[in-house]
């Protein structure tokens, strides 16, 4: 971003007279304007100032509110390759200006790990970068950060960037692909903002008013508690932790850790690391520390810190708790006051939780002290654990890095501002797997990101890929229940589109590398181009008749005679059997089998394998029917 009129180092200070206005941050140089919207560019400057604008040859006024923030709005804009630049000018002439605008259609890409995947790991990544020069292609990344309630400010500087062979390995293959093919498509600039987290819930990008609406005033006001007072809220939540444990043990460590019997804990470092004899990888294991202080560091109080606890920690002091989160990537620091604490030997008691991969500890011991305040920090070396012997997942509390109630959206979309944008791309389920009421969620975010950014956004949403156990019978499967909400919501809304990736997976790696044909269905699914839907399912005489929309030149089974991996089903779960299907034009015929039969499944698995595709090798997603008569 240019700015001119005063020193940079006058922006410090937003709100003072001699400052240059403050644009919202994803104003920068090379960002891409919304075709046919009307542009609203927001910031901040002196309560009161008057701001005065252009963008190319428009103008706009505006005056800004007594908190400091201004909204200036210009008319559409067709698309447009010509740059232009936007000015806003303070009342004492200072003035703030981006350049080479351009004007197409933009878009926000979000989720978890694997819409952060970047073009660099993904399927002939390096070839692909080589040839990705694209000027009227831009790119920007919002970095990882969260907040208990909505800010103004990324947690780091963000800018726009053209697509070259310096850019674009770093970038969303899912986003990237996509993007290239819309520009193929369209011929027009086309702009992404990637905002994703890897393994987070889908609760954590929600708006706070979806949040009150999922979860409750009481939620909302707890992690509104912990914005202000995160020791507060701790002890608020704390209750809850205890009586899921108490419930599930009948014990106390945290008041009584010699309830446990305790080891010595083999090295600083996750438990699957241990060895032989190491805890399960999905268990609670309780870690203890006897921390010895004299009368002067107990009376000045001070900071723990325990590293980073891949998944969730619960941690007390002396019975005191003092924090509860959840995040593979979040060193826990946790303000200890005086009256917790006492001269000679203090308990520090955390449990670990884990659910995936790596448990327990991950920073060096280095990174485990106590530090009284104003004192020399006080290494916390030698540690026990005891094994919990619980595969049970505790309560998360609502600022918990990784699914708390829009920690993301607070800190990773609210900066973003009004921009207004041509639609989303949303590929997440994966850390939602189990969790009932997923269509909820994915409406409510919708709902929050048109409140945004445009109520006439595009939503386009992945339904996720095969991966995980294969199975040569019918099973229950979460993943597949995930799919059916993804398509559900999907159906549910006039203006969404679903792109699978059922067919395109790795099942033994939850993060499968074809992000290029996934590029190309989200392409065609923010064009509008009809893609292979279940309709319904019927009972005609002996057959069931399956018939689906959106399907070109007729279905075909690959590789055989039928399509695999469909199942009729009656009321339970073990009521299911695999089903021969024809595929016919726009259908799937199934010769009825003189069992009950009130539902219809295709690809009901977590891996399952799939072989019906239209002409275009487009394949139909996993769905669920009831069969009517």
């Amino acid at each position: 971003m240019i700015r001119t009129g005063l020193a940079l180092a006058a922006l410090a200070t937003a709100g003072a007279a001699s400052a240059a206005p403050v644009l919202t941050p994803v104003w920068t140089d090379h960002a891409v304007i919304q075709r046919d919207r009307p542009v609203v560019v927001e910031g901040t400057a002196a309560p009161g100032e008057k701001l005065s604008a252009t963008l190319g040859t428009a103008t706009a006024t505006a005056t800004a509110a007594k908190d400091g923030t201004f909204a200036l709005t210009f008319p559409a804009r067709a698309a447009s390759s010509d740059p232009v630049a936007l000015t806003v000018n303070g009342a004492d002439g200072s003035s703030t200006i981006v350049s080479d605008l351009l004007v197409g259609d933009v878009w926000l890409c979000s989720g978890q790990s694997n819409m952060a995947f970047t073009v660099a790991a993904g399927l002939n990544g390096y070839n692909n970068i080589q040839v990705s020069a694209d000027p009227l292609l831009r790119m920007l990344t919002v970095p990882l950060d969260t907040a208990a309630r909505p800010v103004k400010e990324f947690s780091g500087k963000v800018e726009w960037q053209k697509a070259s062979r310096e850019t674009t390995g770093s970038f969303s293959a899912a986003c990237y692909y996509m993007l290239k093919d819309l520009r193929t498509a369209t011929g027009i600039p086309q702009g992404a903002v990637h905002s994703s987290w890897g393994g987070s819930q889908i609760r954590a990008w929600v708006t706070p008013e979806a949040g009150r609406a999922l979860y409750g005033t009481d939620q909302m006001a707890l992690l509104e508690e912990y914005g202000k007072d995160p020791l507060a809220a701790v002890t608020t939540f704390a209750p809850k932790w205890e009586a899921w444990w108490r419930g599930a043990k009948g014990n106390e460590p945290w008041n009584d850790p010699d309830a446990l019997q305790w080891k010595p804990v083999p090295a600083i470092a996750p438990w699957t690391d241990w060895g032989d004899g190491a805890p399960a990888v999905v268990d609670t294991v309780w870690f203890r520390h006897a921390l010895e202080l004299t009368a002067e560091q107990a009376k000045a109080g001070g900071e723990l810190n325990i590293g980073i606890i891949d998944d969730l920690d619960a941690t007390w002091v002396n019975g005191h708790p003092v924090g509860i989160n959840h995040g593979w990537s979040t060193e826990r620091k946790y303000r200890i006051p005086a009256e917790f604490l006492k001269p000679g030997h203090n308990e520090i008691v955390f449990a670990g939780s884990n659910s995936w991969g790596g448990g327990g500890m991950q920073s060096g011991a280095d990174r485990l002290y106590f530090t009284p305040t104003g004192g020399a920090t006080i290494p916390l070396g030698a540690w026990q654990y005891s094994d919990g012997l619980i595969g049970e997942q505790p309560p998360r509390a609502p600022w918990d890095a990784n699914a708390g109630i829009g920690v993301m959206h607070n800190r990773m979309i609210a900066p973003i501002g009004r921009y207004a944008m041509k639609g989303a791309a949303w590929y997440q389920g994966e850390s939602d797997v189990g969790l009932p009421g997923y269509e909820d969620r994915l409406r409510e975010l919708f709902a929050g990101w048109r409140r945004q950014f445009g109520a006439d956004m595009r939503m386009l949403v992945v339904q996720l890929a095969n991966y995980g156990p294969t199975a040569s019978e019918p099973v229950a499967s979460g993943w597949a229940e995930i799919r059916q909400k993804e398509l559900d919501a999907v159906e549910a809304d006039p203006n969404a589109a679903l792109a699978t990736a059922i067919d395109i997976g790795d099942w033994r790696d939850i993060h499968p590398s074809n992000k290029v044909e996934l590029g190309r269905r989200l392409a065609l699914a923010a064009e509008g181009t009809p893609l292979p839907m279940p309709e319904g399912a019927k009972l005609e005489g002996s057959t069931i008749t399956v018939s689906f929309s959106g399907v070109e030149g007729g279905l075909s089974a690959w590789s055989g005679p039928y399509p695999l991996a469909v199942e009729l089903c009656g009321e339970t779960q073990e009521s299911c059997r695999w089903a021969n299907a024809i595929a016919r034009q726009d259908t799937f015929l199934i010769p009825a089998d003189g069992k009950p039969a009130t539902r219809v499944r295709y690809g009901w698995a977590d891996s399952p394998v799939v072989n019906t595709y239209d002409a275009r090798a487009l394949p139909v997603p996993g769905f669920e029917l009831p069969i009517t008569q």
